[in-house]
Parts: C-alpha cells; sequence; structure tokens
C-alpha cells in the first residue's frame, strides 16, 4: 500500500501481509519450488532484503513479519490436538528462531497463556542465545481468570513473564484480548482499572521494563473507543495496539459475528491517531491460506506462482500504518514462505484489492464459522473438542460437503463425506451432541462465538443425516 494520510475506503486499502496470534497458525498451501516436490530450499529465502517499519515511539526498526509463538512444534506430537502432556520441541524453536533472526525477523510475540503457559519459557531459552539488542519481545498480561484479577496476583503474572523470557524488560507489553466477556467494559474495569493494575504498568515503563506499551482488541467496541478517547484526551498514552485485520475482516468481520468490528474502522481510528498498529489473524484463523478450491483457481489463474496465504499476508502488511504482522509459524516450512513474501513486501495494487474484494465476498458467503482454532475455549468441562467439531464442520463447507437437499444428485456422497469425517476427527464423547449449553466457553471466545448454538446446529445437522441414512 501506498503511503497516505487521508482516510481510506475498502477499494482503495491495498495490503499484504503475514501472519496472527493472537498470532494464526495456520497451514501454508505448497510453495513455488517445484524441483523440490512444493518445498522452499533454503537457499532461496534471501538474508537482507526483509521489510522493516519504524515505530516513531520509540525508532525501532521493526520486520513487518512478526514471529507469533502460539503454537509451538511439539515432541512426537499432533499440533492440531490439545495435548498438554506433550513436551515443546526445544530444538526446533531454537532452530526456528535462528534461522528467523539471520533472515530479519526480529519482533517475537508470545504470552503467559499460550501452549498451556509453556511459550514463554520456550521462547526466552530459544532467543537468550542472541544478543538482547536483535530482537523485540512483545507478551501480554493474560490475566483472564478473575483470580488474577487482584493487582499481586497479575503482578506476579508480569514478573513471571521476565523471568521465563529471560529478560529485564519488555519491548511490546500488551494489555490482553479487551473487550471480553459478555460486558467488556465492566471486565476491562476489573482487570485494569479497579486493581490499579493500568496505572501499575504505566509506572513500569517509566521504571523501563516496559518500552511499548499497549493493548490487543478482540470484542466490544465500546472498550477500544474508550481506550482511544483516553489516548486524546492524555489520560494514557498507547504505543501501538494490536487488531485483527485480513481482507475479509476488513469489510465483513460484524457480518461474520455480530460481535466482531470491521478492521477498516479499527485501523482507520488507529491511523488517524498515528498509533502504529500490530495485526493479528492474517489468515483469519488459516481459513485464508485454506479456501475453497474455485478461489484457490481463481487465485492461481491471477498469479500462478503466488500461495493462496501470501496473498493474505501481503495484503496485511501493505497498509502504512501496520507496523508487523504477525504470524503463527509452527514448522520452517511456514517460516521461510512468509519471510520471502516480506523479503521484501509487494504491495498489493489497486486491481489486486478489488479482486480480492470479490473472494472476500465469496468466503463470507460460504456461512462457515469464525473459529480460528485459538482454543481458548478449551477445555470444556463436559470433554466436547470444540475446535476440532468446528474445524470439520468448516472443512466440509469448503469442499461442498455440506449439502443439506437430499434431492441433490450430490447429497448421498457428501453425506457420507461428512459423518464419516466427523467420527474420523472428534471421538463420539467428544462430540456435539454432549454439549449442555452452559456456556461456559462463550466467554473465553476472542470471536465472539455463541459456541453452544453453533454446536446444536451442527448437532441438529449431524442427527438430520443419520436419519437419512436410515432412510436408505
Amino acid at each position: 500500500m501506498s503511503n497516505h494520510n487521508h482516510k481510506m475506503s475498502r477499494r482503495h486499502f491495498f495490503k499484504v501481509a503475514g501472519g496472527t496470534a493472537v498470532a494464526s497458525g495456520a497451514l501454508l498451501t505448497a510453495c513455488n519450488n517445484e524441483d523440490n516436490n512444493g518445498a522452499i530450499a533454503t537457499e532461496d529465502v534471501p538474508k537482507d532484503k526483509m521489510t522493516y517499519r519504524t515505530n516513531h515511539n520509540t525508532g525501532d526498526r521493526v520486520s513487518l513479519l512478526g514471529y507469533g509463538m502460539m503454537r509451538l512444534p511439539v515432541v512426537g506430537g499432533d499440533n492440531n490436538k490439545e495435548d498438554s502432556d506433550a513436551p515443546i520441541d526445544q530444538e526446533l524453536v531454537n532452530k526456528e528462531i535462528d534461522f528467523a533472526l539471520e533472515h530479519g525477523v526480529n519482533y517475537i510475540d508470545t504470552s503467559p497463556a499460550y501452549c498451556q503457559g509453556r511459550s514463554e519459557k520456550a521462547t526466552g531459552i530459544a532467543l537468550h542465545r542472541h544478543p538482547r539488542d536483535k530482537y523485540f519481545i512483545a507478551t501480554k498480561l493474560s490475566n483472564f481468570d478473575k483470580s488474577t484479577w487482584p493487582l499481586e496476583e497479575s503482578q506476579k503474572m508480569f514478573f513471571n513473564s521476565l523471568k521465563e523470557l529471560q529478560v529485564d524488560y519488555v519491548d511490546y507489553m500488551l494489555m490482553h484480548a479487551v473487550g471480553m466477556g459478555d460486558d467488556g467494559v465492566e471486565e476491562f474495569n476489573q482487570r485494569y482499572i479497579d486493581n490499579d493494575l493500568l496505572d501499575w504498568l504505566v509506572e513500569q515503563k517509566e521504571a523501563g521494563k516496559i518500552r511499548n506499551l499497549g493493548f490487543s482488541y478482540h470484542g466490544d467496541i465500546a472498550v477500544f473507543d474508550n481506550l482511544l478517547k483516553w489516548h486524546d484526551e492524555g489520560d494514557y498514552h498507547w504505543d501501538f495496539v494490536q487488531i485483527e485485520l485480513n481482507y475479509v475482516d476488513w469489510n465483513h468481520a460484524k457480518e461474520i459475528d455480530e460481535a466482531n468490528t470491521n478492521a477498516s474502522y479499527l485501523y482507520e481510528e488507529l491511523k488517524k491517531r498515528n498509533i502504529p498498529a500490530i495485526i493479528m489473524e492474517p489468515l483469519l484463523g488459516g481459513r485464508l491460506a485454506n479456501v475453497p478450491d474455485a478461489i484457490v483457481a481463481d487465485m492461481k489463474r491471477r498469479d500462478p506462482n503466488s500461495s493462496v496465504a501470501s496473498w493474505a499476508f501481503r495484503y496485511a502488511g501493505t497498509p502504512d500504518g501496520v507496523l508487523t504482522v504477525l504470524s503463527g509459524m509452527t514448522y520452517m516450512d511456514h517460516l521461510m514462505e512468509n519471510i520471502k513474501t516480506y523479503s521484501p513486501l509487494k504491495p498489493i495494487t489497486p486491481e489486486e484489492d478489488k479482486f480480492l474484494e470479490g473472494i472476500a465476498d465469496k468466503i463470507v458467503a460460504l456461512k462457515t464459522i469464525p473459529c480460528n482454532d485459538c482454543k481458548y475455549c478449551m477445555p470444556c468441562p463436559y470433554g466436547i473438542d470444540i475446535p476440532a467439531i468446528f474445524t470439520h464442520y468448516n472443512k466440509c463447507i469448503k469442499e461442498g460437503n455440506l449439502i443439506r437437499d437430499e434431492k441433490d444428485s450430490e447429497y448421498k456422497r457428501a453425506r457420507k463425506a461428512f459423518l464419516v469425517g466427523y467420527d474420523y476427527s472428534v471421538p463420539k464423547l467428544r462430540q456435539a451432541n454432549h454439549c449442555i449449553g452452559c456456556g461456559h466457553c462463550v466467554r473465553h471466545c476472542p470471536q465472539g462465538i455463541e459456541i453452544p448454538k453453533e454446536l446444536e446446529k451442527i448437532d441438529r445437522f449431524v442427527e438430520n443425516l443419520k436419519l437419512s441414512d436410515k432412510k436408505d
């Protein structure tokens, strides 16, 4: 996106970009080196062409690609499953961090909540092997649980982050996921205002323990607007703000879920205040790297040499108000492709922006569930594997296996594919029919999904498929 200061319309917001986290741990489509079965060779990844943006608050020269440490590789485990017993593969994490730093990535994002509480320690081990001035660490006050709301408990979380990360200060400190809960304003006040925690964080900044103070926004727009009002009035100064931005959420976030806010509004409010934006969910929880085959064909016709994921990464990185784009890069091939996408960034053109606007319209029409597999809703007290259920449902939409009309010629094939895949992906005791509607999961969902309602809808669909099967 070319530099400009005027308010941008959706049509002229030319974007490009990279990865989420909350960081998004998405599967990338095949890379472009056909001589290596689609894999990128290490020597093909440039070391000196990374695009950087400057944080005007501190002068930090930040890589446009940020490394999200939300889903780290585990030893002998499946990273797509909630497996608290599987140890993090520290050797692989070290290698990936080494490669990232060597190839220009210098913004590393983590949280006390990631990887069942083990991300900060693994991140600290990997980074401590390098000079402190070679990277910027971002972490969060992830005080979601009420037990952490007393000031002293949140203070313990902060100092434990310094200990786990093996640092004396944090470069970018976020109040994590503000706006969540049934009443986002009230919960924000309880987490950060009533206990004087926000004032304490400002004191830590003044003492040099925090270099940049900001927040990540999820949910209640009243909280976002109020925090920016405080910024305008001089009560607090936000050095940066983390928002969800991708070519679907730019204009359709609220259409997908009423609890969400369109990225166009969030970005433009930050832009006019000159607050740097950190981008999460550039791949919309991986869904923009795993789009329906017809859309893949459209993208390949337009640019045969670009992966589906790279379109989304370029889009998110193009706005000049974006400081860095987070990507949860579990494996080396994710890391290498994303580095190539930003080395250097090729901004989205006006024609490409219009093309992606059409792609977004098609994706929204699919009516998938806006789950990004963050697993914040887990564990379910009744053992339901919520992310796996939603992932299977969305996958069947993508592959054309969600057909409701029994007269459709493809109905029998699609019915079998859905039911067999459901039993394979989700054990029977963890399927949607075991949901009692307790709502324990809802307040933890950054996307504001009415999870029990979605589970009930899926269960009804499954039961109808089974009844249809008995008729035959």
